[in-house]
């Protein structure tokens, strides 16, 4: 099996969490990828350039400014500690942006009801698998970041989640395939204020349940929505749960039809 595991912010942005998964990822067998978001890196350093950040409804503005931060971030900075560390813990990982080997092909964003800028989104048949099954074949750990681009020669910035989406989905076609999506809680709760109220298992059922509720809500929607288009494109079960329990099969929430 594949695992294809995605991480945040809340991940890269920490020295400490970052390097006990990096342990963890580092001790999980078979072949596997890992994609990451930027975090708050970008942010940062276009205040330190004096370049103003504009998000509509949690999402960034990337304007011609911007993508040369994003990239210099997240494609640069991120991209190169991450496999800098997983590098130290004995995994021969490679970096990559989507134009890398050309992996990762995007359309930008119809500037339609909002422009969003050098925003891309992925075809169903953006992604290179035969490069990808390449790099697996030869020992190698493909690190993603969220920087794809058009083929004409334009870099796009793409949704992190929307990308691991996308490579499992692609990978899919080679062997069954997981997509575990890392973040701050130790899977779908319940209850938001209690970390105990793990769903370990929903079905699209219980999805629309959940939703007419309410205890599925905000941000946690598009990521649900993406496990589920993931799911439905062939990739065998979604998993999402807390970073630092990657390797604990008993931890978190399972997507599955």
């Amino acid at each position: 099996m594949i695992r294809v595991v995605k991480i945040g912010g809340n991940v890269v942005d920490n020295p400490e969490a970052l390097a006990a998964f990096v342990r963890e990822f580092s001790m999980m067998p078979g072949p596997k990828i890992l994609v990451h978001g930027g975090g708050k890196e970008a942010t940062r350093l276009s205040g330190a350039l004096g370049i103003k950040t504009t998000m509509i409804d949690g999402r960034r503005v990337t304007d011609e400014a911007t993508i040369d931060v994003v990239t210099m971030v997240y494609a640069g900075l991120v991209n190169k500690r991450v496999v800098a560390k997983l590098q130290a813990c004995g995994v021969n990982a490679v970096g990559l942006s989507g134009a890398d080997g050309h992996v990762i092909t995007a359309t930008r964003r119809s500037p339609e009801p909002v422009d969003y800028g050098f925003v891309g989104d992925i075809a169903t048949d953006g992604v290179n698998v035969g490069f990808v099954e390449m790099l697996l074949g030869n020992g190698l750990i493909p690190v993603f970041c969220a920087i794809t681009y058009d083929g004409d020669g334009h870099l796009l910035n793409c949704n992190a989640d929307s990308v691991a989406s996308a490579v499992a989905t692609a990978v899919s076609e080679i062997d069954d395939t997981e997509l575990i999506y890392c973040f701050e809680k130790p899977g779908v709760l319940a209850d938001a204020g209690d970390d105990h109220s793990v769903i370990p298992h929903i079905t699209p059922e219980l999805y629309q349940t959940l939703k007419q509720t309410g205890v599925v809500s905000g941000g946690m929607i598009p990521k649900i929505d993406n496990a589920f288009k993931s799911i439905s494109n062939g990739v065998k079960r979604v998993v999402i749960k807390e970073a630092s329990a990657l390797n604990n099969e008993t931890q978190g929430t399972v997507m599955s039809l």
